[in-house]
């Protein structure tokens, strides 16, 4: 009885540590979609009031470029806002950006390039962080 009360006690222990752990989650958006742009705040946000200590980045590309242009953006307060966030990041492909002929200065403020999102999204998981592809 002793031995299966201590096996319990580090079980809760262990499990209390666990609920501890950083929550870090890399968003995956290729869509052109506002809704998928939505989406994707919405469930930052909503991941936020939960864990307001986690970390959390939006990696862009592809047909999701549009999401981060100042000037084509349908959801730049919210991500201008969401941006504020010293805890979230948004970065979007440097290919992407190279193919489409845009450069940095065109992107919401905040907003930062990296070479390849792809390989950023890799990186991430290879660090521990949780997945999402925000797709409908």
């Amino acid at each position: 009885m002793k031995k299966l009360i201590i096996l319990i006690g580090c079980l809760l222990g262990c499990l209390a540590l666990y609920a501890q752990a950083d929550y870090k989650v890399v968003f995956d958006i290729t869509s052109k979609s506002v809704e998928d742009h939505n989406t994707v705040m919405r469930q930052i946000n909503g991941i936020l009031k939960g864990s307001p200590d986690a970390q959390l980045e939006v990696a862009v590309y592809g047909e999701a470029l549009d999401m981060v242009l100042k000037d084509k953006s349908k959801i730049t307060p919210a991500l201008t806002e969401l941006l504020k966030n010293k805890n979230v990041s948004i970065k979007v492909c440097g290919a992407t950006m190279k193919r489409n002929n845009k450069e940095a200065s065109e992107l919401i403020p905040g907003v930062t390039v990296v070479p390849d999102a792809i390989y950023e999204i890799i990186t991430k998981q290879r660090e521990g962080w949780g997945y999402i592809k925000v797709a409908h």
